[in-house]
């Protein structure tokens, strides 16, 4: 079952900046979902569009079956958001905060108050609970945020890069949480840190100048891309290897390769099996006097496959702007691009 579902949705500001475009997403009940994109990608803009804090320049966004609105009181009953960066009123304390979000709920106080008692142990801010939110660390402000997303009990958890300007045990600490609150939960988070993601998701949209250029899971991912990912260690002078890169433009078999150092770096068809291309590639190295000394066959990890298909994208000529954009309504404005 899906609990998100997207079709076609796009966000333009100023009638001229496409933050979100056309973008078809599904995130299934129950996964950890990674929204993962450079910086300006349009991650911010898309979450912000699934919670109705922003109109929809197109497209439509569901969340839990029903369309999403500015209006979306419902939806938003049952999910718990945290923005890149919180701001709280400075002059509240963590306790006077989570009670005042558990009353904005409709919490009873026989349910709000063991609720952010519990809360405010399980962020580690016992000893802080009294103090005003402006005296914070930007770590201390990310715990308060997720607390505040939780008050309600959501089914499901939408976190804009959560882990932004925290330390590294603030890091570990976020992810952990995420990995454990997905086993209950499902959880879409945004970041541009790739070895997040990793860690932590079972699934990923990769987003690149607002549209989703892969979506499923990241195993699948990093097999694809990696798939028939050869490296060669090589000993050879210039004029062979130079012969062998010209052998490797022209061979069907091959779709990349990259001289490193002392190492060839291949990738071959991965509609092929590894086997024949590779023997056919090892002669060409024979004929054109080049000595492979070691060979390995590699698995992309998560940031060779992000950045292979930016690549890939940015060479289909991704920049399609408006000529993919339905005609759209003027006077369409707006602030936030992230």
């Amino acid at each position: 079952m899906n609990i998100v579902q997207t079709h076609e949705l796009t966000k333009i500001y100023n009638n001229k900046v496409i933050a979100v475009n056309g973008v078809n997403l599904s995130v299934e009940q129950g996964c950890i979902y990674g929204l993962l994109g450079p910086n300006g990608a349009g991650k911010t803009t898309l979450l912000k569009l699934l919670m109705g804090l922003q109109r929809p320049t197109a497209g439509r966004a569901e969340v839990f079956g029903s369309r999403v609105t500015p209006n979306a009181a419902p939806i938003r009953q049952r999910v718990g958001y945290l923005p890149t960066n919180p701001k709280f009123p400075p002059h509240l304390s963590p306790i006077a905060y989570l009670d005042l979000i558990g009353q904005l709920f409709g919490m009873p106080a026989e349910e709000r108050k063991p609720r952010l008692a519990s809360l405010i142990r399980a962020v580690d801010l016992l000893g802080a609970a009294s103090r005003p939110i402006r005296s914070f660390s930007t770590g201390m402000t990310t715990r308060l945020g997720i607390a505040a997303s939780l008050i309600n009990d959501p089914e499901l958890l939408i976190w804009d890069e959560p882990t932004a300007g925290l330390d590294p045990a603030g890091r570990k600490y976020t992810l952990d949480l995420i990995r454990e609150l997905g086993k209950t939960k499902t959880v879409i988070v945004s970041s541009h840190i790739l070895s997040d993601i990793d860690r932590v998701c079972s699934h990923v949209g990769v987003l690149h100048d607002g549209q989703i250029i892969y979506s499923g899971s990241v195993r699948e991912l990093k097999q694809t891309i990696g798939r028939n990912h050869v490296e060669m260690e090589v000993d050879a002078p210039d004029e062979s290897l130079a012969r062998l890169e010209a052998w490797l433009e022209a061979s069907p078999d091959v779709i990349g390769h990259a001289m490193r150092g002392d190492w060839l770096e291949v990738r071959f068809n991965p509609e092929s099996e590894l086997a024949q291309p590779l023997v056919r590639t090892l002669q060409a190295a024979a004929d054109c006097g080049v000595s492979v000394v070691s060979l390995s066959s590699t698995k992309a990890q998560t940031e060779d496959a992000f950045i292979q298909l930016l690549e890939a994208d940015q060479a289909d000529g991704f920049s399609r702007a408006y000529n993919t954009v339905r005609a759209q309504p003027a006077g369409v404005n707006g602030a936030d691009q992230g």
